[in-house]
Parts: C-alpha cells; structure tokens; sequence
C-alpha cells in the first residue's frame, strides 16, 4: 500500500483520515460556525479555492498526490463516503440546535468529505478542460457540464448558507409591523414592513383548513408600496425576499386577526440553479450524443 500508482485503497484512506481528522475537530473545536463565513468571508473563500485548484493543477506533475485526485481512484472512495454520510443525515433526525450526527451540515466529518469531494471535482473538470477537443465535444462538454455543475452547487449551496436569512414575522390586523423574530428569537428590523389587511381560511366539511391565505400591504424602502395575496406555498418575492405564509392563530381559527409569515433571503440561490442547471443540460447532451452516435452506428 502507499506505492505509486495509488489505488481504490489509499483513496478510502485519504477518505477516512478526513473522518478521523473531523472528529477530532468536532471534539476540540466544536461545530462548524457557519456564521463566521458570513460574506465577505465566504467570496474570500471561494476566490482562494478557486486560486489554490488552479495551483494545485499546474502541479500536479511535480506533486503526486494532487494528480491522484483528480482519477476515479480518489474520486469513488470519496462519492462512497459522501453518499454514507448522506444516507445517515437522512436517518438520523436533524435539529438547529443539534450537535454531531443531528445537526450534519455543521458535523466537521461531513464537511470535511464535501471539501474533498469538491477539491476532486475540481481537479477534475480542469483536468478534462486541458484535454478538450472539439472532435470530442459530445463527449468533453457533458462532461464539463456535469462536473463543474455539480462543482458550482455544491461550494454555493455550503458556503452560502452562512448568508441565508431565515426569520417570522407576526403581523397583527390593521398594524404596521417591521419587526421579526431570527432562530435565536432576537428581534430583527426588516427592510420591508407590512400591514395586514385580511386574514383568509377556506376549510373542508368538517372544519379543517383547506386554504389559509393573508391579503397584505407590502411597504418598502424604495417607496414601490402594493398590495398582496400570499398563499401556503405560494410566497411574495420582494427585493431579495420571498415572504411565505408560515401560520395563523389557531386559537381563532377562521376568526384568526393574525397572521404568521416567514421571509427568506438567499443571495447565492441563482448560483446553486446555475449548477443544477448545467448537470441537466450535461444529462441531456449525453443522452442525445449518446443516441447520435448510435444512430450513426446504424
């Protein structure tokens, strides 16, 4: 073992080193704190991954192992080990407050195995860029697609989550209110306040709700004031925001004069899209190559 080239082996290895390396971090340090990544710090993150992935691929001649990463002999221990801790996250009950195996995505093991998993797609996907050819390009562009996609969602949906805002606004009847309430239950000044005009129920024969919706006065900063439906499941996008219907009185039912909503901000959202979008036009590029060439094959 250890002997060049490194095998499937020495790639589960690496992998379980990371796991016993998160532990250990996990023991000392405690959780990842998202927070601390909050922007700018997380742009400064990527700009120094993006910097240390073209580093690491212009030397990948003189340095073994970062040439290691980028085959399938790195690359399948580490999608094995991403998929088993995935697996467990969804087995295991997650909780904000959570620690360890409850609360995954602050869990160093686990982030600890995604930075590797994104350190390998990486490499990749420059590796494939240095070998393309447009002779190949029904090949090598699906499969750009396909791994800088999943690249590009991955860094944006882990890192962005520290500028994710999450908070509930309870919105009395008639009143004017701004003010929201964050995880921690500190009151929060929002950027767009609103005023409940109406609170709608619409329920079945025997008394359950079948639709609850809130008519509001959206009131901005910009001075664009409007009026607005919101529905369960169909939120109010507003300058970077989108306002949820979240809950009601349900004490009152029907005669409910409050209304509960959740507002949402995720700047790094588009970008996540862009990588999931990529993979599904990398999908569809290999599906119809594939069926090109076999037609040419004919």
């Amino acid at each position: 073992m250890w002997s060049k080239p490194w095998k499937l082996p020495e790639g589960f290895l690496i992998g379980g080193g990371l796991i016993v390396a998160g532990l250990i971090l996990e023991k000392t340090n405690g959780p990842v704190a998202w927070n601390a990544f909050a922007w700018p710090v997380n742009g400064i993150v990527v700009a120094i991954l993006l910097f240390s992935l073209v580093l690491m691929h212009a030397m990948r001649k003189k340095v073994y192992v970062f040439r290691f990463l980028s085959t399938y002999h790195a690359a399948i221990p580490a999608l094995v080990l991403t998929v088993a801790l995935t697996l467990l996250m969804g087995l295991t009950r997650q909780r904000v407050d959570g620690r360890g195996l409850h609360n995954m995505l602050t869990f160093w093991p686990f982030v600890l195995v995604y930075v590797y998993v994104a350190l390998i797609l990486g490499l990749v996907t420059l590796r494939r860029i240095g070998q393309f050819k447009w002779s190949q390009w029904r090949r090598d562009i699906p499969f750009f697609l396909n791994h800088f996609g999943l690249f590009l969602a991955l860094v944006t949906a882990t890192l962005g989550n520290a500028d994710m805002q999450r908070v509930k606004m309870i919105a009395e009847q008639g009143q004017l209110e701004w003010r929201a309430l964050n995880d921690q239950m500190e009151v929060v000044e929002m950027p767009i306040a609103v005023i409940l005009k109406d609170f709608i129920m619409e329920t079945y024969d025997d008394g359950s709700p079948r639709r609850y919706a809130s008519e509001l006065e959206i009131v901005t900063r910009t001075g664009k004031d409007f009026m607005a439906t919101i529905d369960v499941n169909h939120p109010l996008k507003v300058d970077g925001w989108k306002i949820y219907q979240f809950g009601y009185d349900t004490a009152m039912g029907a005669e409910s004069r409050t209304s509960i909503l959740e507002f949402v901000r995720d700047p790094w959202l588009p970008a996540v899209y862009a990588g999931i979008y990529m993979m599904l036009a990398g999908a569809l590029l290999m599906f119809f190559g594939h069926k090109k060439r076999k037609e040419d094959e004919v």
